[in-house]
């Protein structure tokens, strides 16, 4: 028996957080991922005037007809020269329905562990294909990863599609190419745009260039898209960061961030991995006490009975518990230059507010994901190779399934000699299933 919350009741709070949209781009090379989140931005008047100036100066200089706005995103000095994306580059804007941060992820197949890097945390994924090409290996890629990564929403944006003379039957014809590859996805929700970034066609308004196509612009669709019932309102989960205790003061506080499920005063909890319980005294919010907490939500918990409790420590209900183990079934993609993933290895792993160290066990298999062949005689992952592996950590980790809970059942692995961060990953469960 478990402690259950319907996903449809949302928790009714005096004032709610800010509704923010984390998007991640993806697609192959110069599918002009860059110039539409520049469209985005100048034509929502997300940028200020000495930004554009820069960009027009430059774009004169370089003997642009008309602005390039791939410019506005493309920070490196390296990627304005070359005129692509290799770094993970992040932009916010507004406008008065919801704020956005977009990840700008690049699209060669050497930066695989950038895209990788910069979807992680994203609630939905713009996937850009390049109308005249059609359906790339990189678009197949990306879209794969951000099946891997259980990203909930994905639209696929068909780009340039000035270039094709908006043909109608060109958008048709990459849809129902692209509908027919994500039959082996795990995706629930895809939208499909016809668009050019460059002209601004169906991005930010509807486009007269396409009245054959019925949908939303692009904009309408990310103001719109629903994204409250994808988080966990069911499974408590609240990682403990901070002990609070002010001098002069008795106040005993919990500090964090709720990953899942909803508290109350008043609820009974279980401090994990000790097993003490407890009851939640009062939940105080920035602004004060609050009467209930859930994700993503940074809270202090106070309990009524004075527990030993720190960093690393899991609060839930009792009758609804994660996971807790040592031996740990995951994927893995492997993030350095320094060496390969090879079995017997060991790495500090970070999950949560909790780090413990951990021994590489088995490789089970390298994963295609162009093809999602399994490679079951790989001996070790290279560079943005993907992998399911075995770990076997020195002290228990409390954790979901990622397809349960992005925030309790991801991770990362860290070099203890050169405290780099070589790999990311997705814990699985006993079967497998992500």
């Amino acid at each position: 028996m478990t402690d259950t919350l319907s996903p449809a009741a949302a928790p009714d709070t005096g004032e709610r957080p800010v509704d923010m949209l984390r998007i991640a781009t993806a697609g192959s090379v110069d599918d002009g991922k860059s110039t539409l989140i520049g469209r985005l931005l100048y034509d929502s008047k997300g940028i200020f005037d000495d930004q554009l100036a820069s960009v027009e100066d430059t774009s004169r200089r370089r003997g642009h007809a008309q602005t390039d706005l791939s410019l506005l995103t493309d920070g490196l000095r390296a990627e304005r020269e070359q005129g692509i994306t290799i770094d993970v580059a992040y932009r916010y804007f507004a406008t008065p329905r919801r704020k956005f941060i977009i990840a700008d992820t690049p699209g060669h197949i050497q930066y695989t562990r950038n895209m990788v890097t910069g979807a992680s945390t994203a609630d939905l994924a713009m996937v850009l294909v390049d109308a005249r090409k059609g359906l790339l290996e990189q678009s197949r890629r990306h879209a794969f990863l951000a099946s891997l990564l259980r990203i909930p929403h994905l639209v696929l944006c068909v780009n340039k599609m000035d270039l094709v003379d908006y043909d109608q039957a060109v958008f048709e014809g990459i849809r129902d190419d692209f509908t027919a590859f994500a039959e082996r996805l795990d995706i629930a929700d895809i939208t499909f745009v016809p668009m050019s970034a460059l002209n601004g066609d169906n991005v930010v308004t509807r486009s007269e260039n396409m009245s054959w196509y019925e949908g939303s612009s692009l904009l309408h669709h990310l103001e719109s898209v629903h994204i409250a019932s994808d988080r966990n309102l069911i499974d408590a989960r609240f990682p403990v960061q901070y002990v609070l205790r002010p001098r002069d003061s008795d106040y005993r506080g919990y500090a964090g961030t709720m990953t899942g499920g909803v508290l109350r005063p008043g609820d009974d909890v279980v401090v994990l991995p000790s097993g003490l319980t407890s009851r939640v005294a009062g939940i105080d919010g920035p602004d004060g006490p609050v009467g209930e907490a859930f994700a993503p939500m940074a809270v202090a918990i106070r309990l009524e009975d004075e527990l030993d409790v720190s960093r690393g420590d899991m609060i839930c209900r009792p009758l609804n518990r994660p996971r807790t183990g040592q031996d740990l079934h995951a994927m893995v993609c492997w993030l350095s230059e320094q060496g390969d993933l090879r079995p017997g290895a060991t790495y500090a792993l970070k999950h949560t507010t909790r780090t413990v160290r951990a021994k590489v066990g088995e490789l089970r298999y390298r994963l295609d994901v162009n093809t999602g062949h399994r490679d079951r005689d790989a001996a070790a992952l290279g560079l943005n190779e993907i992998g399911r592996i075995t770990l076997r950590a020195t002290t228990p980790v409390m954790y979901d399934a990622y397809r349960r809970n992005r925030a309790t059942g991801g991770f990362i692995l860290i070099d203890e000699a050169t405290d780099n961060t070589v790999a990311a990953g997705i814990l699985l469960d006993d079967e497998g299933a992500s």
